[in-house]
C-alpha cells in the first residue's frame, strides 16, 4: 500500500513531533498562566498595548456557544478528524508541504483548546491587545489563526484550479 512508504511514515511520525512539541508548548503557557495570572492583576507587557491577563472561556471564538462544552467538544473532534484524513491524503510531493503544514498549526491548536475544554470545562485564555480591545486568546488560538491564514494565501495564490479540486476531492489523489 502506497501509504506505508519508509517516506510517509518518517513523515507522519515528524507530523506527530511537531504536533506533541506544538501542543506541549500551548499546555505549558497555559499552565503558567494558570500559576502566575489567576486571581491577579494584569501582567502588563507593553503599557497600553499587549497584557497578560487570565481567563477562563467557556466558549469559543469571541466567547461564542459560552457553556456549549458537549457541542464544541463534538465540533472540534469532527474538524479534527476531517483535517487529520485530509493530511493522509494529501497528494504527494513538496507542492503539498506548506498544505500539511497548515493542517498541522490548525490541528495542534484545535487539540490544545480541546484538552482544556475536556479537562476543565473551559479553556484558558491570557493574551489580551489592549488598543483594539480584542478577545483574549492563547497559543492555540494562535496556532489556528496562524494555520489558517497560510491556508488561505496558499489556496487563493499558490495552488492552481487542477490543485485545488484535488485538495477539495473526497478520495486520495
Amino acid at each position: 500500500m502506497k501509504s506505508f512508504t519508509r517516506q510517509n511514515v518518517i513523515k507522519n511520525i515528524a507530523a506527530l513531533l511537531a504536533l506533541f512539541i506544538l501542543l506541549c508548548f500551548d499546555q505549558y503557557t497555559k499552565q503558567l498562566a494558570v500559576t502566575h495570572l489567576k486571581g491577579q492583576n494584569s501582567f502588563v507587557i507593553i503599557d497600553r498595548i499587549l497584557e497578560f491577563s487570565y481567563l477562563e472561556n467557556t466558549g469559543a471564538a469571541f466567547s461564542s456557544f459560552a457553556g456549549r462544552q458537549v457541542f464544541l467538544i463534538l465540533l472540534t473532534s469532527v474538524v479534527i478528524l476531517i483535517i487529520i484524513w485530509k493530511f493522509m491524503t494529501l497528494p504527494e510531493g513538496k507542492r503539498f508541504h506548506g498544505m500539511r503544514i497548515c493542517m498541522l498549526f490548525i490541528v495542534s491548536g484545535a487539540v490544545g483548546n480541546l484538552i482544556d475544554r475536556i479537562s476543565n470545562q473551559y479553556v484558558v485564555d491570557f493574551i489580551y491587545f489592549v488598543p483594539i480591545n480584542f478577545p483574549k486568546f492563547n497559543v492555540a488560538d494562535i496556532y489556528i489563526t496562524i494555520g489558517v491564514a497560510l491556508l488561505g494565501i496558499l489556496l487563493f495564490f499558490y495552488y492552481n484550479d487542477k490543485e485545488f479540486d484535488a485538495l477539495l476531492s473526497i478520495r486520495r489523489s
